[in-house]
């Protein structure tokens, strides 16, 4: 059986995107959704950036939006403000995931642990080295061999919770921050889908992960990670 054959027979996951920028990630889960390659549903997308290029990739794909990036009076909105519209939102949106893809906001506990569905982010380094900003910059100036990208659980520390997937490149000797940031690009349009699907599909749990794992011998501890050439 296909993996688009077996995407048909399972109930599609219910997703809400958090997005900041451009969106290249959303495109991608956008053109899975709509080609069935993922049985997935994109419920809606709230950015904290009006000029987010993401929004127009979900307007075009008549996907809801909900844009919290400054209060009535032109003031940017603050943290607690934007988390209040934020839940209500996903509260109506009622996700069965949320997924961070480029957001740039830190959460607070309260709001992580209070949302209607796990959430996890896509994160440019191989976790736990080089969690926050810069990471192609930090890689490269540590003289680093191998680079890429993780998947992980949201929590309230920054970038610590529980890794589920990866997927890894090697450092060219002539990469600069810009040529590798586009590299392991290509690797986030990757692993992203794909931990999705193993989501959907029940291949990863999003609760309890080291003890089920340790429990269950026929399973592969955490993280998985995918290997890449390019």
């Amino acid at each position: 059986m296909s993996i688009d054959n077996a995407s048909q027979l399972i109930k599609p996951l219910r997703i809400a995107v958090l997005v900041s920028g451009s969106g290249s990630n959303l495109q991608v889960l956008i053109n899975a959704m709509q080609a069935g390659a993922l049985p997935i549903e994109i419920v809606g997308v709230i950015s904290n950036r009006e000029d987010a290029y993401a929004l127009t990739r979900a307007k075009d794909a008549k996907i809801p939006v909900a844009v919290l990036s400054h209060v009535a009076s032109g003031k940017r909105m603050g943290i607690k403000t934007f988390e209040t519209h934020a839940s209500s939102q996903l509260a109506s949106w009622q996700p069965d995931l949320i997924v961070l893809a480029g957001f740039m906001r830190v959460l607070s506990a309260d709001f992580i642990d209070n949302a209607p569905a796990p959430m996890i982010n896509l994160h440019p380094s191989l976790l736990p080295v080089y969690k926050g900003l810069d990471t192609h910059q930090r890689a490269i100036q540590a003289g680093e061999r191998h680079h890429g990208c993780s998947i992980h659980v949201v929590t309230a520390e920054l970038d610590a919770g529980t890794v589920l997937t990866q997927a890894m490149l090697e450092i060219n000797q002539k990469d600069t921050a810009d040529s590798l940031q586009a590299r392991v690009q290509k690797l986030e349009h990757q692993l992203l889908p794909w931990t999705i699907l193993l989501l959907a599909k029940g291949a990863l749990s999003l609760k309890d992960n080291s003890s089920s794992h340790q429990k269950n011998t026929f399973l592969p501890a955490l993280p998985l990670k995918l290997y890449l050439n390019d």
